[in-house]
């Protein structure tokens, strides 16, 4: 048995930090959190101070480290993706295909299948589209959106089977109630997004088994008094889950601390990146469906535009997030960490990552007390 020992930070499980503890690695699996008078044989890695968290898990990510997932949807590209964004503290994350012809979607699945398998950070799939809303379509193209059809739900069933996570983002206008019903009990992670749909439609697929809401606020029908819309049923509805982008551009914070004030449902708003392939890149523009993207530098991260003005995705890392987390969101750094680890854990039912516990993967990353990341490791192993 290989046994490494992580000394020095403080821990973070997942739920609460422990002091003057060490971590117990042992064959890429968390053995245990113990005292530092009770400590086995083992590998020592001393580490100065800071804090030692589970690493960060991303539901949606676009590319990073100058790729996208949409020009070149294989496993490599996956694979430079997940890499671009572990210095960021990104352990696990699912490439993310936006709104795409069908044999995009079949070589991104094809693509999945093979990365998920080399263990590298690829967590699953998740397809952003084509099932989307024309009327909320934002920097994806609308020509190319269609409903939900009946060899969708099977293509959708069969990559769940091999994959073994896929996301799915639909507009709720795009798919039923039946087929919402159908994927969910089949394992297919559904989050309705890029949708003008009446709060009651949300309700009707979330209580079918939709699990979660994309990019809370953003293309998407508004909270209206009369007219709570798609961000009303999903703050009002207790089980369902929602994705934000806290990069200072997406989300006014006042709608986000207002968001987290009021969600329903203890825990079920975390982070995502939504990030495109400028991060961990120096370049300043790139190409998305034949239309330039360019980064505007300034404010608490750089915002990603096409000619018109439409935010492209963001230019956000995920330890960036927590930071804007504690500063401008009135989060505690626990929750801010949950944010990043936990709750997207939860959200698509990944039970061997995302906290420290006995049996779950050794996925760690060591921060400052300035929230920095120094390292990370993949089972245990430094990345």
């Amino acid at each position: 048995m290989v046994r490494k020992i992580f000394l020095g930070a403080r821990i973070f499980d997942g739920e609460r930090f422990h002091d003057d503890k060490a971590l117990i690695v042992a064959d890429g699996q968390v053995e245990a959190i113990v005292a530092r008078d009770d400590l086995p044989d083992g590998e020592v890695v001393t580490l100065a101070g800071g804090i030692l968290s589970a690493g960060f898990i991303d539901a949606q990510v676009n590319g990073g480290a100058g790729r996208m997932l949409n020009d070149e949807p294989s496993a490599a590209s996956m694979d430079i993706i997940a890499s671009g964004h572990r210095p960021y503290g990104t352990t696990s994350l699912l490439p993310t295909l936006i709104t795409d012809t069908s044999e995009a979607s079949i070589a991104a699945i094809e693509a999945a299948k093979e990365a998920v398998k080399a263990n590298r950070g690829v967590a699953g799939l998740h397809l952003e589209g084509p099932h989307l809303a024309p009327a909320r379509k934002g920097a994806h193209l609308a020509e190319l959106m269609r409903p939900v059809e009946d060899r969708d739900v099977k293509a959708f069933i069969q990559a769940r089977e091999a994959i073994g996570t896929l996301l799915v983002t639909m507009a709720a206008e795009q798919v039923t109630v039946a087929q919402v019903r159908e994927l969910a009990e089949a394992g297919v992670t559904i989050s309705i997004g890029h949708s003008d749909c009446s709060s009651e439609a949300a309700e009707e697929r979330f209580d079918a088994g939709a699990r979660g809401v994309t990019h809370l606020f953003n293309a998407m029908s508004q909270l209206g008094h009369r007219a709570p819309g798609l961000v009303g049923a999903a703050i009002d509805h207790p089980s369902t889950w929602c994705g934000i982008i806290a990069d200072g551009h997406h989300v006014d914070p006042k709608a986000l601390r207002t968001a987290l004030r009021a969600k329903r449902g203890e825990g079920k708003l975390f982070f995502v990146t939504d990030a495109m392939s400028l991060v961990g890149s120096e370049k300043d523009s790139f190409t998305l469906n034949g239309r330039t993207v360019r980064r505007e530098r300034g404010g608490f991260c750089s915002k990603l535009v096409l000619s018109d003005g439409t935010l492209a995705g963001s230019d956000v890392d995920m330890i960036s997030t927590i930071r804007y987390g504690v500063t401008y969101l009135d989060l505690t750094l626990a929750e801010a960490l949950r944010m990043a680890t936990l709750y997207p854990a939860r959200f698509l039912r990944l039970a061997d990552r995302g906290h420290l516990s006995p049996g779950t993967r050794a996925d760690l990353v060591h921060l400052t007390d300035a929230l920095a990341v120094t390292a990370t490791w993949l089972g245990g192993e430094a990345a």
